[in-house]
């Protein structure tokens, strides 16, 4: 059972780095410093990005649910 928490934990977090890595928006050292460039402006998320987006959060989810689970149920 613990190394499938482990396993389960070491994919979704290489899924999660991997899917915030494609969410190239707004990245950019002009970014940080708050610059007005308009390429810059965030708007709505539609295809591909909605897609990347959402399958994000669901990992996120995930492994948050993962490392809860793993910690009560084994320390």
């Amino acid at each position: 059972m613990k190394t499938f928490f482990n396993i389960a934990l070491i994919i979704t977090s290489i899924a999660t780095v991997v899917l915030v890595v494609l969410q190239n928006r707004g990245v950019g050292m002009g970014s940080i410093a708050g610059s007005n460039d308009p390429g810059s402006i965030f708007t709505a998320r539609r295809g591909v990005d909605k897609v990347i987006f959402n399958l994000t959060m669901v990992f996120s989810i995930l492994l948050v649910i993962l490392v809860v689970l793993s910690i009560l149920l084994f320390n």
